[in-house]
């Protein structure tokens, strides 16, 4: 009956052999003691099409996860079924191409964020997301001067409701061309300017590697400026493991040293057994 049971389940969907996995037995790797809590870590949902919000926040809880990253709206409360939080959402800040840095595109975001932001907060969700948007021929100079515009006309909405907007970092070099905020400094001259304690960067640690490489140096001096982390193996975008650049265990130590309380959200594209995946990395960063 159990062989006739498995064989059903291989015909129906992806989503509904997701969910036997979560449900089977793994004992082997499931969590058998508290994770050291120096890094809060997170998983975003994107990377993981197969699974629901629900089969996700079911099997992160079992691996010592504390979110889930990067939910809609009416996604923001699933994750509390599991003892979870949607540790960032999106809430209408634009899109990558088309975001801050023209301010015919503020008034979509100002609007979106007074629906969201509330929403966000009600959750418990603590970060939003937002981008620059492309430079589509804008200088850098005239772009930051847009973004701080946009910013500074959203940042009370964040503080009154105690959610933090962060922007996020991307390489301009493989993966988005043409992205403005696609080096640190420009992102921290923004968010200065801003003065904000809810206005901060969302670093990605793949895109940042691509573009700079430098990163526990480049952390260290701009941790202040930071309010979310992501993850990603370079080259690729794939698992953290021994076939790509980074030590990611040294720079988890640099983050949590540095005194970081906020959300390490693991953004990765399994090659391998999603879940197993996933649960390496969970480990790989428990410094």
């Amino acid at each position: 009956m159990n062989r006739l049971t498995r064989r059903s389940l291989l015909k129906t969907s992806l989503a509904s052999l997701a969910a036997s996995r979560i449900a089977e037995p793994e004992s082997s790797f499931m969590l058998s003691a508290p994770r050291k809590g120096r890094i809060c870590q997170s998983v975003c949902k994107w990377c993981y099409p197969n699974f629901t919000v629900d089969q996700l926040g079911e099997y992160g809880a079992k691996i010592g996860l504390q979110g889930i990253d990067l939910l809609q709206p009416d996604e923001y409360e699933i994750p509390r079924r599991y003892g979870l939080i949607c540790t960032m959402g999106y809430a209408g800040g634009g899109e990558i191409g088309k975001a801050l840095n023209r301010p015919e595109n503020h008034a979509a975001i100002e609007k979106a964020f007074r629906a969201n932001i509330p929403r966000a907060a009600k959750a418990g969700v603590p970060n939003v997301i937002t981008f620059s948007g492309n430079r589509d021929g804008m200088s850098d100079e005239e772009g930051a001067h847009n973004t701080i515009a946009g910013l500074n006309r959203v940042k009370k909405i964040a503080e009154d409701h105690g959610v933090t907007i962060c922007m996020e970092l991307l390489n301009s070099k493989r993966d988005h061309a043409d992205y403005m905020c696609d080096r640190t400094a420009w992102g921290v001259g923004v968010v200065r300017e801003v003065h904000s304690p809810n206005v901060k960067l969302l670093y990605d640690i793949y895109h940042m590697q691509i573009m700079e490489g430098d990163l526990i140096a480049t952390i260290r001096e701009n941790i202040q400026w930071i309010g979310h982390f992501h993850t990603g193996g370079v080259p690729g975008r794939h698992e953290l493991d021994s076939t790509q650049e980074i030590q990611w265990d040294a720079v988890m130590r640099a983050i949590a040293d540095a005194g970081f309380k906020g959300y390490v959200a693991h953004e990765f594209e399994p090659t391998a057994d999603p879940l197993i995946s996933l649960r390496k990395a969970v480990e790989l960063c428990d410094v």
